[in-house]
């Protein structure tokens, strides 16, 4: 069982260890294995060396930045400030949105378990017209757009469906991502609702409706971010992330949809970490193992199928609370690592993080590292410029190794949602963040500013953004006003729609979709789905 390679490495130096526990040579030379097969070309299976044969010379990475706090139109406000700050510029913007932590469970806003949270860790959604407000002005037919949500994410995206069509825009037209993983919710974050077998039907039904409604919408992005936030290694997250999206596929497939028409708008989402190496070698190694995957183990004929298109986050759990703007500079080299790995786009974290939510000025150094690094470096200038470096391509074949013994570890316990009920995937991870927690503890790992070199830690005072509790009782108030205008008599009926879908084992979207344009709220929805699915709080074997 992969255990972090840490049974070996404990026996060396930590300063020759990296993370995850491997353990990293002096110097790499031609006795770490005949490379050179599994190299291959950019834009050819196994896609070790990106997706695309001309990668970032033809088109850079998306720069996608992830804004949402407070109202509606607070969160608009800073689209329209992010816009604003990429015009001009020759890279492709998207925005990226984070939802508070009531809208994450389900629950609206007037809810007593919403009091004290609504818009703090990101903006409040209850209704389409909310929905209307938060993309006020913003032209949702040629922007791309991300939504950071799991447990709602159906409900989310029928009320962003609705309201493009009361705005006469064609669902063909929307480009974007829904976020959309509830598997890794069970994993690491906790924001599940319903038990894992309903939730991956949600899934399905989510996949199955776009790509019969949408050409340009990705359904599900499948996420090892919080996996990694959680305290996993490298390994891990690549190897829980790739099983992860197979069982997703399986689901698809037993539901009796094609392969070939859903596999191509799957994409995936991962950390990009300080261990420099390990990251771009992580993302190398993921390519090659979802290649193999989808053509050998699914049987997947459209070579579109094969690509695995990522979206790279820096890590949020890297960043300090003391000393906050060296930040900002582990956040460059975290990027960067995600650009050398062959990310489709990219968010950087804000310098301010740990401390509350952005500010504008944090917000925009953060873009700008994304574009200095895109722009002044020279990074774009050839295709996985350390393709064949003897310590990389040794790494890369280590790590497709040692995830693919986990993914074979999770294959004999049946499914990931055995691994859920059975403990299995919390355990490794709890397992992994001890030791991490021991090692920086004990001074073996450096964390600047943390650990060592404290000095300066008695300045580190930055500006914060502070969200009034205006921002609940005026939400409160706007969702009253909501539901006294409309007709009640149509939004139960439609509510008693999404009961009847999901008790029959229908798709539930398009009912979803109508509930929206009838003014049922978020809560209702959800609610809807859980007089049938019920709710779950972890199986009996946590």
């Amino acid at each position: 069982m992969y255990n972090g390679g840490m049974t070996t490495a404990e026996k060396h130096d930590t300063d020759a260890v990296s993370l995850s526990g491997y353990i990293i040579d002096s110097v790499y030379t031609p006795k770490n294995g005949d490379i050179d097969p599994k190299i291959g070309h950019p834009g050819q299976f196994p896609y070790t060396r990106g997706v695309h044969e001309t990668m970032y010379r033809s088109r850079l990475w998306t720069m996608r930045q992830f804004a949402g706090f407070g109202s509606a139109d607070d969160t608009n406000a800073r689209f329209k400030y992010l816009l604003e700050n990429a015009k001009g510029s020759k890279t492709n913007t998207g925005l990226s949105t984070a939802f508070d932590l009531p809208t994450l469970m389900g629950r609206d806003s007037n809810d007593p378990l919403s009091a004290g949270e609504v818009g703090r860790c990101g903006v409040a959604i209850d209704t389409i017209d909310d929905m209307h407000r938060l993309y006020a002005d913003i032209p949702i037919g040629e922007v791309t757009v991300s939504q950071t949500i799991n447990g709602p994410a159906c409900v989310i995206w029928a009320m962003y469906l609705a309201m493009a069509k009361e705005r006469d825009i064609d669902w063909n037209s929307l480009g974007g991502t829904l976020q959309n993983d509830i598997l890794k919710e069970f994993h690491s974050q906790n924001e599940f609702i319903y038990p894992p077998e309903a939730s991956v039907k949600l899934v399905v039904d989510t996949i199955e409706f776009a790509t019969n409604n949408t050409k340009r919408w990705n359904s599900v992005s499948i996420s090892g971010y919080h996996i990694r936030e959680a305290g996993s290694t490298a390994t891990q997250e690549l190897a829980f992330t790739l099983r992860d999206g197979m069982e997703y596929v399986e689901a698809c497939i037993k539901r009796g949809l094609d392969i070939d028409k859903f596999a191509p708008r799957l994409s995936f989402f991962f950390n990009s970490h300080n261990e420099f190496f390990e990251e771009i070698c992580k993302l190398r190694a993921a390519r090659r193992i979802w290649a193999h995957a989808m053509r050998d183990r699914f049987g997947a004929k459209n070579e579109r199928s094969w690509l695995m298109r990522t979206h790279v986050q820096t890590a949020g759990c890297s960043l300090t609370e003391q000393q906050p703007l060296n930040n900002i500079v582990r956040v460059a080299y975290q990027a960067m690592a995600g650009v050398l790995g062959g990310c489709q786009s990219l968010h950087t974290d804000s310098m301010d993080e740990t401390l509350g939510l952005p500010t504008e000025t944090a917000v925009r150094v953060a873009l700008r590292t994304q574009q200095i690094l895109a722009h002044e470096t020279g990074v774009h200038r050839t295709v996985d410029p350390l393709a064949g470096s003897y310590f990389v391509e040794s790494l890369t074949n280590q790590m497709e190794s040692d995830a693919n013994t986990i993914i074979h570890e999770i294959d004999e316990l049946g499914s990931v949602v055995q691994g859920i009920h059975k403990g299995y995937f919390r355990r490794s991870i709890a397992e992994a963040s001890y030791r991490f927690g021991q090692e920086m503890e004990a001074n073996d790992r450096t964390i600047v500013g943390v650990n060592e070199y404290l000095e300066g830690n008695e300045d580190a005072q930055v500006e914060l953004l502070q969200i009034p509790h205006s921002v609940e009782t005026n939400q409160c108030q706007r969702l009253d006003d909501f539901l006294k205008a409309r007709d009640d008599d149509v939004a139960m009926a439609a509510l008693d729609e999404i009961r009847n879908a999901a008790r029959n084992d229908e798709n539930v979207m398009q009912s979803l979709v109508d509930a929206s344009l009838a003014r049922c709220t978020l809560g209702e929805m959800v609610q809807a789905m859980a007089d049938v699915f019920g709710r779950y709080s972890g199986g009996p074997e946590w």
